[in-house]
């Protein structure tokens, strides 16, 4: 066999797969690393420009509080929820803890809920969710009621009397079984809503409703003071049985002794036996 690394006259060929050296681009890496740096340093520069302008802002007027703006509100003046919020014209809108205003506000008994909202740059809006009474509760004293059954207020001398009077609840009951009384108080509240739908029977007939443990609401008629007894649920349908009959009911009411609507589909009048008498 010709050996072929031994013949003379033949020359080997270069490798052409041999990597070639390349001499190391040093001025295109110095010119990246420049890019960078002042990239990089731009980016600091920018950071602390901006720490630096929020800083000079926060220290200047420009977040102010120049309005306080009061929405929602109709039984308390505006002067005097600005007052309790405590905020002044002047203070740092930052500086303002919004959920302890809120809480402030809503010492006041009118006040249900209160939201407190910056609106940037220079004010703040305070949303007032007012109660309104519904009943009054006598328990020594004479208190508010609202729709939710929540006792908020003692009346004063400028106070409104010219609500339902809720009786049977003492201030003793109330301290002892508080989640009981209000289950009663809401049961007082869904009986005045159905009677504000009314039109016959309606709440202007209504001077007291008394909370009874053994016999459940008795209402009592503004005119002769006639106890009708309600129960404890089921008054529409029970409102629907007396507005049948109660305008006949109107001109009797002083005879009257009571009227049970606890007997499904019927009314029960029992007659004032002094009246009975007198007829005999």
């Amino acid at each position: 066999m010709r050996d072929m690394r031994s013949s003379k006259g033949v020359k080997n060929k270069p490798n052409r797969f041999k990597k070639q050296k390349r001499p190391w681009a040093w001025r295109h890496q110095l010119g990246r690393m420049l890019r960078i740096t002042v990239f990089l340093f731009g980016a600091i520069l920018l950071t602390c420009g901006g720490v630096v302008t929020v800083r000079v802002l926060l220290a200047s007027d420009f977040f102010s509080v120049a309005v306080v703006r009061i929405e929602n509100q109709q039984r308390l003046a505006q002067e005097e929820i600005r007052a309790l919020s405590d905020i002044h014209k002047g203070d740092n809108i930052f500086d303002l803890d919004l959920d302890t205003i809120g809480r402030k506000i809503e010492e006041n008994p009118w006040v249900a809920s209160a939201r407190v909202e910056r609106v940037f740059p220079d004010e703040v809006v305070i949303r007032v969710s007012e109660r309104e009474p519904k009943a009054i509760v006598s328990l020594g004293y004479l208190y508010y009621v609202d729709g939710a059954g929540e006792i908020f207020k003692m009346l004063d001398s400028k106070d409104r009397l010219d609500y339902p009077l809720v009786s049977g609840i003492d201030r003793q009951q109330l301290l002892d079984n508080p989640e009981e009384t209000r289950g009663q108080l809401t049961e007082v509240m869904q009986l005045l809503e159905e009677l504000s739908r009314r039109d016959i029977f309606h709440l202007d007939e209504v001077s007291e409703l008394h909370i009874d443990r053994k016999d459940g609401l008795i209402l009592y008629t503004y005119h002769g003071g006639v106890p009708i007894r309600f129960g404890n649920s089921g008054f529409a349908a029970k409102l629907d049985c007396l507005e049948g009959i109660y305008r006949e009911l109107q001109p009797r009411l002083a005879a009257i002794a009571y009227i049970d609507l606890n007997v499904a589909e019927r009314v029960i009048v029992k007659l004032d036996e002094k009246f009975s008498r007198g007829r005999g």
